[in-house]
């Protein structure tokens, strides 16, 4: 079947073999004819599938004839991200390009006035993200009662990224009389239950079994140490042994993906970063880089997980364990897409066990485990040691180090300073006081001369101490020559001060 088969008019016909496509995809050969004969439709594929085009082209045909009024797009798009809605507006702009339809892109991180203005004048697409559709309608500055037909695209993430609630109400102010798309990679209850309430009669097309992951992508997971030294250096071994003609690589955490990129930079990998933190002009400014090829390995945090259509990736890598299965499947889909066949790397470490576990359940296959030069010798041992271990033992290792250093320096450990300072006081106020298990024997004994007293006692603490320290107190001068003398005191000085 090809795509002049579908019923699409000349004008998008020719504006798609100019894009290069010749045959549909499974998902396009089942929703374009029912998009459009009027058909309410839920569509359930798993990402790179070509689901976009299924609705755009026919949307295109649809929205042909007709004209736009002030404030009242004729139809809504909506999507979880600023990316993904970019992604769709330029498929609007590629496709529609024989067609005189007007388009508007509502989304945060730009200025709101020229997308008023955009609204003031009409529009036939309306693309948007909810939080700004909402914001623009609480200011009256967007009407949706003229809106006949309503996609809503990514319903899971949406789901995800607590969107839900917003859609709903969306769903409530547009007409009821609409045709309403409803595309999702995977139908948990709450999008179910979403789908039943909006959507009239639908048809319902799956074109893979809900949380699979595309069959032309091959996955390994990749056993590391925990820490992020080693994460790294297996990672830039993969990225060299690999034949990587473009690549992304995810990581959970913000700060991570500047951390990793600025790495990857200081190795003379040509890379990029894109995160939530970045304004909307700098994404838009680090996707066209990669897209042009002026850099060829893009870091990135979950917000480009879903959407990011860059034609020819062929590896993805996946730095951090995804901390949600559904995430797992949109990651590696930015590989191996439109039929192409990619590669696809976690690297994992021994607190993700619980995590892959899921991944697992979820896709239904057992991924393969493979292991890296070396450094892998470390992983496999990793989990046999508890880190709490490892800290003790790499502080008791310093400790050693810093008391042999001071011993081959001479220089007196400040412990036995304090024991030795305690001792001295004691020894200037009263006779030392006898050990625990020696009280009760030395009381019966009767008491010695007051005269000898003071010598006696001075000589027992110097046996004592001789006895316990024997190499620092016969060597006192060993400690330099500002530390004085801290041997036993001498019989003439009991003497002395006990006439």
């Amino acid at each position: 079947m090809s795509f002049a088969d579908l019923g699409l008019s000349d004008d998008l016909l020719r504006a798609v073999t100019a894009a290069g496509y010749t045959d549909p995809t499974p998902i396009q050969r089942q929703a374009i004819p029912s998009v459009l004969m009027g058909r309410d439709l839920v569509g359930i594929a798993q990402t790179g599938t070509g689901k976009t085009a299924a609705f755009v082209l026919p949307m295109i045909d649809v929205l042909g004839e007709g004209r736009t009024r002030a404030l009242m797009p004729r139809s809504l798009i909506l999507e979880p991200t600023r990316e993904l809605a970019a992604q769709v507006a330029e498929n609007f702009e590629k496709y529609g390009v024989h067609h005189k339809l007007s388009m508007a892109l509502l989304i945060g991180g730009v200025q709101m006035g020229d997308q008023v203005k955009a609204l003031e004048k009409g529009v036939d697409v309306l693309i948007a993200t909810p939080g700004r559709l909402m914001d623009l309608y609480s200011r009256g500055k967007i009407l949706l009662t003229g809106c006949s037909l309503l996609v809503i695209d990514e319903a899971d993430r949406m789901l995800d990224m607590g969107f839900i609630p917003d859609i709903e109400e969306i769903c409530t102010k547009l007409p009821k009389q609409r045709q309403t798309l409803l595309f999702s990679a995977t139908m948990p209850p709450v999008i179910k239950k979403l789908a039943d309430k909006f959507l009239d009669n639908p048809k319902q097309i799956e074109v893979a079994r809900p949380a699979s992951t595309n069959i032309n992508i091959t996955q390994h997971l990749v056993p590391v140490a925990s820490n992020g030294f080693q994460k790294r250096k297996v990672l830039r071994t993969l990225l060299e042994r690999e034949d990587v003609h473009t690549a992304i690589i995810f990581c959970n955490r913000k700060t991570t993906v500047r951390e990793l990129n600025k790495s990857l930079k200081k190795h003379r990998f040509r890379s990029a970063e894109i995160h939530g933190d970045m304004d909307q002009s700098a994404r838009i400014a680090e996707l066209e880089r990669f897209k042009s090829g002026d850099v060829n390995i893009l870091v990135a945090s979950d917000v480009a997980a879903r959407g990011l259509d860059v034609k020819g990736v062929s590896h993805v890598f996946n730095f951090d364990a995804p901390w949600h299965p559904d995430d797992y499947v949109h990651r590696i889909g930015r590989t191996g897409r439109g039929g192409a066949t990619g590669i696809a790397y976690t690297l994992i470490t021994p607190e993700d066990a619980e995590n892959i576990a899921e991944i697992e359940k979820l896709t239904g296959q057992k991924i393969a485990r493979v292991t890296v030069g070396d450094d892998q010798q470390e992983a496999s041992e990793a989990p046999q040691r508890a880190p709490e271990a490892d800290k003790r033992r790499d502080r008791g290792a310093r400790a050693d180090r810093t008391r042999n250093s001071r011993a081959s320096e001479g220089e007196r450990p400040k412990q036995n300073e304090r024991a030795e300072k305690a001792e001295r006081a004691e020894r200037s106020e009263r006779p030392s006081r006898p050990e625990r298990g020696e009280r009760s024997e030395r009381s019966e004994q009767p008491e010695r001369p007051a005269r000898n007293r003071g010598r006696d006692t001075a000589n027992d603490r110097s046996a004592e101490m001789l006895a316990r320290e024997p190499r620092r107190y016969a060597n006192a001068a060993d400690d330099g020559p500002d530390e004085g003398w801290n041997g036993p005191v001498p019989d003439f000085l009991s003497y002395a001060i006990n006439p």
